[in-house]
């Protein structure tokens, strides 16, 4: 295995626990201050960690990393929250899915970029096993996905709009290091977020900043926002964004795992067949062969 399919994997397993602390943290953080505080937070720990790298960035270049901090930071964490405050557990994980098709449909059209063979098979399968996992069924056939159609609609955009950042992102990161890049975009999403979070003081929307909150803000700016981003953007210098987005459909396994271990929901036998799927269709993407 490649040393970026491994940080891939890896990144996306830890992606996946995002879900259970960003539930936990949202009782009690109102959602564009939690998308303030992730970014503000993961801008500490890399601004200072990228000081010493100097890049020099065409106009074109600066449009496309403003571009990402306001759509790739700020749009996808508020759309995520607000979707995860209004939607189901088990819709959100679904539809953390839509990056990967997104990227899937968007590399090739805008980056020239193309899949193997082998590579569009293995994103077919996890995409559908992913399905699979997280509805704990078939969906249209074993039963109907629950009708909360707002949530579910801002966690398509928040998709899409993870989605863009990398599309948007791979070629600069094909002629800059990856830490000034992600860097230099997580300071632009802080003025995107700043009048979301006024609104929610005018609406008398407060943080409750318990232990337990605390501990999963950091967790969610340090680790998954800082160190997530990093890492994939590193990934994202050595691999097409349409290969890297396929590693995507590992997240609603962890995250149906996490909630069988923290929330008590039965394993079926959809998780482990779904769950099949997603592991062979990453086996196949995986696969250095020749078509």
């Amino acid at each position: 295995m490649a040393l970026a399919d491994l940080a891939l994997l890896v990144a996306n397993i830890v992606y996946g626990t995002s879900y259970v602390v960003t539930r936990a943290v949202l009782a009690d953080v109102p959602p564009a201050t939690l998308a303030l505080l992730r970014v503000l937070i993961g801008a500490a720990v890399l601004v200072p960690l990228s000081l010493r790298t100097r890049v020099r960035l065409s106009g074109r270049e600066h449009a496309r990393i403003v571009a990402m901090g306001v759509i790739g930071f700020a749009a996808a964490f508020a759309f995520g929250h607000w979707g995860l405050a209004r939607s189901t557990a088990t819709n959100a994980a679904l539809l953390i899915v839509v990056e990967p098709l997104a990227l899937v449909l968007l590399g090739p059209v805008l980056l020239g970029e193309r899949l193997r063979r082998s590579e569009a098979l293995g994103a077919a399968l996890a995409l559908m096993g992913a399905a699979i996992v997280v509805v704990n069924g078939i969906p249209g056939l074993t039963l109907a996905l629950l009708p909360r159609w707002r949530g579910d609609v801002l966690l398509v955009l928040s998709g899409f709009a993870y989605a863009a950042y990398s599309v948007l992102g791979r070629p600069i990161l094909k002629r800059h290091p990856a830490l000034p890049v992600t860097a230099q975009s997580i300071l632009w999403a802080v003025p995107g977020l700043v009048p979301l979070v006024a609104q929610e003081w005018l609406e008398g929307e407060r943080a409750a900043f318990s232990g337990p909150a605390v501990a999963g803000i950091l967790y969610l700016g340090v680790v998954i926002t800082a160190l997530g981003y990093l890492v994939w953007n590193w990934a994202l210098e050595r691999v097409p964004a349409a290969r890297a987005g396929i590693f995507v459909n590992l997240q609603p396994v962890v995250g149906a795992l996490l909630g069988v271990l923290f929330l008590g929901e039965a394993v079926s036998g959809f998780t482990v067949g779904g769950g099949v799927l997603i592991v062979f269709g990453l086996f196949l993407t995986m696969r250095r062969g020749r078509e």
